[in-house]
């Protein structure tokens, strides 16, 4: 019989799973870096959306991908450097990592143009409950019911931004699912690595699938002349992905994933400003009332953990 999730007693870990033990400081690394990746992230959706208004999506996904893989390319010595030869032991986790952020990047591109940020960020906040029952699932980290409280409060915050039964609960919401489910497979598929191979690595083969898919999908789709403005737009997105790359590896490489994971919250808060400020979607009450429980349990993930002495 499957010993429960959060049994005392689980403490045994898969032969082939045996991620290190987080050292000091660890799982506050961990989370500064996840908060540093959704705001990277966040922006860089919003070039997105605002460039492919008027450029095809496909033909913008290619552009940007050559700019993030010159950006990896320049930043990789430091970063532990850059190695296109993958060992055995990690191209599995590489290859499904690479499944897992191509079809999130494709299907999440494709809800963002036709959802308001903050509706389709609010359904990506489900991700947090999703990877940390996973985790416990699959690495054996133990959740006490005060963690699986506070992202379940967070969860309410979500549905009650959503409102079961509303306009946004249509097709294109679960097209934002499935990104949802994709982006827990590249995270989990992250933990299979390695120190050996370094960050720059995974990252750039990220950007590679992803350009060489947006390239091939591009090529039925049709390309046109991008203006001056777009190119530099997508020069920025490019580096704010890059950014997001890098800290979205780091981040599932630095302590527990179940401490680590609620910090994806404050993509909603990016989501949310930027939304309003670029594109005039300004949140309901519902929206903020539910981006209040989300936030609040992020906070109270935090103060539990300091007060267990688990940040230092």
């Amino acid at each position: 019989m499957r010993t429960p999730i959060m049994s005392p007693i689980r403490r045994m870990k898969p032969a082939s799973i045996r991620p290190a033990v987080p050292l000091p400081g660890d799982n506050l690394r961990g989370a500064s870096l996840m908060a540093l990746c959704m705001v990277a992230f966040g922006l860089n959706d919003t070039v997105m959306k605002f460039v492919a208004q008027d450029l095809p999506l496909y033909q913008a996904i290619t552009l940007r991908g050559l700019v993030v893989m010159a950006f990896i390319v320049a930043v990789a010595p430091r970063l532990g450097g850059l190695s296109l030869r993958i060992p055995a032991a990690a191209r599995r986790p590489m290859a499904w990592r690479m499944v897992g952020e191509v079809a999130s990047t494709i299907l999440f591109l494709n809800a963002l143009q036709n959802m308001a940020m903050g509706d389709l960020s609010a359904i990506m906040q489900a991700l947090p409950l999703v990877v940390m029952v996973a985790a416990a699932l699959f690495f054996g980290e133990t959740l006490g019911w005060r963690r699986i409280s506070a992202v379940i409060l967070g969860f309410l915050g979500v549905l009650l931004i959503l409102r079961p039964g509303g306009s946004v609960f249509g097709p294109w919401a679960v097209v934002a699912m499935g990104a949802m489910a994709m982006v827990a497979l590249r995270d989990l598929a992250t933990r299979g690595f390695g120190r050996d191979i370094s960050s720059a690595t995974i990252a750039f083969y990220a950007a590679a699938g992803v350009t060489l898919v947006g390239l091939v999908v591009s090529l039925g789709q049709g390309w046109v002349m991008p203006s001056l403005s777009q190119a530099l737009l997508l020069v920025l997105g490019g580096a704010f992905l890059t950014v997001g790359y890098v800290t979205a590896v780091a981040s599932m490489r630095v302590g527990e994933i179940s401490y680590v994971a609620p910090f994806r919250y404050t993509s909603l808060l990016v989501a949310i400003v930027m939304g309003l400020i670029v594109f005039g979607e300004w949140p309901d009450l519902w929206t903020w009332a539910g981006s209040a429980l989300v936030v609040a349990a992020g906070i109270y993930t935090i103060l539990r953990e300091a007060k267990l002495g688990k940040v230092r």
